[in-house]
């Protein structure tokens, strides 16, 4: 278990220490749950009256909150949030995904290994494969020919990269992911298709997170570029030649087709779909299952889809919907009549 002195946490954070610095916190809580040795914030003032029935050893809070909590020590901060991702960062607990090099890894003599890199159970690091300082990879990983990671950076089990495949430093790739399969590339020929071979890979910067069984599809001529600090949750599909800009966040079930241009600082809300061979400019915010089929050119919030209604309600709904061409013709030829008197 991970222990820390209150004062020493404070150092972190940047914090200012209000009571007993000397107390030793294991571990992080909500307020209502927190006990003894955990720590919790006030990210929220709505939720003031939980801190008197908090029994966490310590709070960390804005001063606009601190006259609301005399009665546990205390670290004032400016972004409480913050100061929990940070603090959860130092107190994390979570195993690496592999520990050494198991005897059951399958690795080619040629591939470059830098120092301390860790390989799990059955994974398999094909030839020309170069890993950096600090790569840890999973279980039941496969690391294609010629591929390169890049320092510290940690692949979860049974993750799949694909031949040449490049990745950054310092990145996360959970359970399931596949980087650099075919994208789906095709010709018709009279009703036959014709596979075209997918020539280019998947280019990925550094502090990239990748979640859980998404795939990133590798470049048909060019390649799939993926920034840096670019965060992509569960269930992705990112298609072939799409461009993903710097610190970019998309979240669960997205979709995106090919040679899609995304900007620096998107955030994209889940089961958003978004069509290919078009460009997203930086700082635009897509919200929940957006379906983007236009490029968008100024920073701003989108949307589309109709919200949950009950069902009585969205029949009525759909009914105006299905008959909103009719409604338009008509009211057309009102406005006409009205303009010729």
């Amino acid at each position: 278990m991970h222990s820390i002195r209150l004062a020493d946490l404070a150092e972190h954070l940047g914090a200012e220490v209000h009571g007993d610095g000397n107390i030793a916190i294991t571990g992080i809580a909500s307020m209502s749950t927190a006990i003894e040795g955990q720590i919790t914030f006030l990210s929220n003032s709505l939720y003031q009256e939980q801190l008197l029935a908090c029994k966490a050893s310590a709070v960390v809070l804005t001063e606009e909150n601190l006259p609301f909590c005399q009665h546990l020590p205390t670290l004032v901060v400016k972004d409480p949030y913050i100061s929990y991702a940070r603090m959860a960062q130092l107190l994390d607990s979570t195993p690496s995904p592999a520990e050494n090099i198991a005897s059951t890894a399958v690795i080619a003599a040629n591939a470059q290994l830098g120092k301390n890199v860790s390989i799990g159970s059955n994974a398999v690091i094909e030839t020309g494969v170069k890993l950096g300082d600090n790569v840890v990879i999973g279980a039941g990983c496969f690391v294609g020919k010629d591929a390169c990671i890049g320092a510290g950076t940690r692949l979860w089990a049974n993750v799949t990269i694909y031949h040449r495949v490049v990745i950054g430093a310092q990145c996360l790739i959970q359970s399931g992911s596949v980087i650099g399969a075919d994208g789906f590339g095709y010709a018709n020929e009279r009703g036959n298709w014709i596979k075209i071979p997918q020539l280019g890979t998947v280019i990925i910067g550094d502090k990239v997170e990748i979640g859980a069984c998404t795939t990133i599809d590798r470049g048909a001529l060019d390649d799939t570029i993926i920034g840096n600090g670019v965060i992509i949750d569960n269930q992705c599909q990112i298609a072939h030649n799409v461009t993903i800009g710097d610190n970019t966040a998309i979240a669960g079930g997205v979709v995106m087709a090919g040679s899609l241009k995304v900007g620096k600082y998107c955030q994209i809300g889940g089961a958003s779909v978004i069509n290919g061979h078009m460009e997203i400019c930086d700082k635009a915010v897509i919200t929940g299952m957006g379906m983007v089929m236009r490029p968008i050119t100024e920073p701003g919030v989108y949307s589309s889809g109709i919200p949950l209604q009950p069902n009585k309600d969205w029949r009525k709904t759909a009914a105006l919907v299905l008959n909103i061409n009719d409604m338009s013709k008509r009211l057309k030829a009102v406005e006409r009549k009205v303009d010729g008197k």
